[in-house]
């Protein structure tokens, strides 16, 4: 990926840590009339995308999934024991290659999914996915959203009071990128794949973000190629991970096998016409840069 060199020397700061944040791309098939008829290896994956508000100081315009930082209600809730299953600390931990902690990205993941989206990931005693169905319980759980992301409710309580179970198990863990060092703004960002629960709906919340879309993974990079759909560096990379798969079984089974998830902090690497290159692992003068 190349253009021209963003303004990093005025924001260098070489000594800043980048923010734990989690990120939840919800999946689902097309629908049969919507299929592509191209075999086998089509991608017939959709994803939900919401775009940032266009003032945005951060990444503004560009459409995201979504997910947000890791924030210490994440980390201490006292209650989050008790409606988490599927997941242990220890075994989040050992996924994300941290001593301790890694259950909070799960619980992020989540909690930023409900904010932004609309979509609470999260079971009954009957082991469905809560359906928002009823107009009663759309606007009961509206209000919530808003308290949850205003932080009047914490996640662990809405599903306490509403007798729920985050499944944690549903949400699988699936990329790992950072933001390389020069901005003042970076993110170590852990991406999960969720597949969307029947009965619900998921919508940009009208602040933070002011459009969303499912739109299918080839739809998107194409749109993207073109210009006419703007999308951040990782964004893509996920985007084309996904392309891969002809389904949501596929993906899923495929990402649970995988026996690691590389950490990819991308380098920039200036060309001799005064732009910019991206490069990631793998990528010819990468270790250069």
């Amino acid at each position: 990926m190349t253009g021209p060199l963003p303004e990093l020397e005025k924001s260098l700061d070489k000594s800043k840590i980048a923010r734990p944040a989690a990120t939840v791309l919800l999946v689902r098939d097309r629908s049969d009339e919507n299929r592509s008829e191209d075999g086998q290896s089509a991608c017939n994956i959709e994803v939900f995308m919401l775009r940032r508000n266009l003032n945005s100081d951060f990444v503004g315009g560009a459409f995201v999934f979504p997910g947000g930082g890791v924030d210490e209600s994440d980390r201490q809730d006292p209650g989050l024991e008790a409606v988490c299953s599927g997941l242990t600390d220890a075994a989040a931990s050992d996924q994300l290659g941290l001593a301790t902690g890694g259950l909070a990205y799960w619980v992020a993941a989540v909690r930023e999914c409900f904010e932004e989206a609309g979509v609470l990931l999260a079971r009954r005693d009957d082991g469905e996915m809560i359906p928002f169905a009823d107009p009663y319980v759309v606007a009961r759980f509206g209000e919530a959203r808003l308290k949850v992301y205003s932080g009047d409710l914490r996640i662990a309580a809405l599903c306490s009071a509403e007798n729920l179970t985050i499944a944690l198990n549903d949400i699988v863990y699936f990329s790992h990128w950072v933001t390389p060092m020069g901005p003042t703004r970076r993110f170590d960002t852990r991406f999960f794949i969720a597949r969307m629960p029947e009965n619900q709906e998921p919508l940009h919340d009208g602040g933070e973000t002011i459009a969303s879309v499912w739109i299918s993974v080839d739809e998107a990079l194409e749109r993207q190629r073109s210009g006419e759909f703007e999308m951040i560096f990782p964004t893509v990379k996920n985007l084309e991970d996904v392309a891969q798969f002809g389904s949501v079984d596929e993906l899923i089974a495929e990402v649970r096998g995988r026996s690691s998830i590389p950490m990819i902090m991308p380098q920039i690497k200036r060309d001799e016409d005064g732009g910019f290159s991206i490069l990631v692992p793998g990528d010819d003068g990468f270790i250069e840069a």
